[in-house]
């Protein structure tokens, strides 16, 4: 036991050493890297003055005349209509990445469309919207919560197609008005006969709904207020047999209850009047996303690290074809 110990601690101390040294060699490899990469940019200083310079001003005129803006329409697909919508959208899409500049110019009636990048949409996520006052769509989210993440599932295809409103995305190369893609593209969306028809009698529904509730709502005004002068202007067993009504009751509660449903219906007479209603849009923001705009910072740092990579392949090359030389002289 007593030789085993310093044979040990003489182990532990060499490995320490060993250690130590190659601490100490890794810190001189990286301060002689240090020195020789200082050493190369004094050397060439001027190309590399030359590379930012360039790189600067060849990223400015990009960032100039390659901007994209991106622009959002927030609309309101009515009549069940969201499959529908989603689906125009994807269309859309599909042709922009085939270059159909025909489809778009003469059925979409975009005037620029090669402007056009991109188009998507997707769902304003409104959670407390979508099962306020729905048992059912509570019921609905919390049954697909028990076996999934609830945020995906909010965001869901099949979820998100049950909120009320939309974003449509889209971006173009150039500033635009409206009138050169929002409404061509919000008029394609419109553009559909069944829709059209179901808009046009869901419209005339409502308006025969709003006024027979107003119909109704006056009847029962009129039964309040003879109710209501009765039981002032007498005190017999009529009065009795009214307050023991809970028919009464239940009016009262009716005439709530179509209030509240014409409230509802005449905001959903300013929506009525389209298939997908545009809600409010945002045009030419331009957008600073990715490299946009940045060019001119990330251009030269490119140009000079190709500058580098170049010379470290050709000081690799020929030191490889030194090797090779020496091995053959041998």
């Amino acid at each position: 036991m007593s030789t085993k110990v310093p044979q040990n601690q003489e182990d532990q101390e060499i490995d320490l050493v060993q250690i130590s040294k190659k601490i100490s060699d890794f810190f001189e490899r990286l301060n002689r890297s240090i020195f020789n990469s200082i050493q190369f940019f004094l050397r060439n200083w001027i190309i590399v003055l030359v590379l930012i310079v360039t790189g600067f001003a060849i990223g400015w005129y990009l960032d100039t005349t390659r901007k994209t803006y991106s622009n959002q329409i927030i609309v309101e697909p009515n009549f069940e209509s969201v499959d529908y919508l989603y689906s125009k959208i994807d269309l859309l899409q599909s042709k922009l990445i085939s270059n159909d500049t025909v489809f778009l110019k003469n059925v979409v009636g975009v005037k620029k469309p090669k402007l056009i990048k991109r188009i998507l949409i997707r769902p304003i996520v409104e959670a407390y919207k979508f099962v306020e006052n729905k048992e059912r769509n509570f019921q609905l989210l919390e049954l697909m919560a028990e076996n999934g993440d609830i945020n995906k599932i909010l965001v869901d295809t099949i979820t998100s197609k049950n909120y009320r409103y939309h974003t449509i995305s889209f971006t173009t190369s150039k500033i635009g008005n409206d009138s050169d893609f929002a409404t061509p593209i919000l008029n394609f969306l419109n553009n559909s006969e069944y829709f059209n028809a179901i808009q046009k009698i869901e419209l005339k529904n409502l308006q025969s709904n709003i006024v027979q509730n107003d119909s109704i709502i006056k009847q029962i005004n009129t039964v309040l207020s003879n109710f209501s002068n009765v039981a002032k202007g007498t005190r017999n067993d009529k009065l009795v047999y009214y307050n023991e009504n809970t028919q009464l009751n239940d009016l009262i509660k009716t005439k709530q209850t179509l209030i509240e449903d014409q409230g509802r219906n005449r905001l959903k007479l300013i929506s009525y009047n389209k298939t997908i209603k545009e809600i409010s849009s945002t045009i030419n923001v331009e957008s600073k996303k990715s490299i946009n705009s940045k060019l001119k910072f990330y251009l030269p740092f490119l140009f000079i690290l190709l500058f580098v990579l170049l010379n470290s392949f050709k000081a690799f090359y020929k030191k490889q074809l030194l090797l090779v030389e020496k091995e053959k002289n041998k």
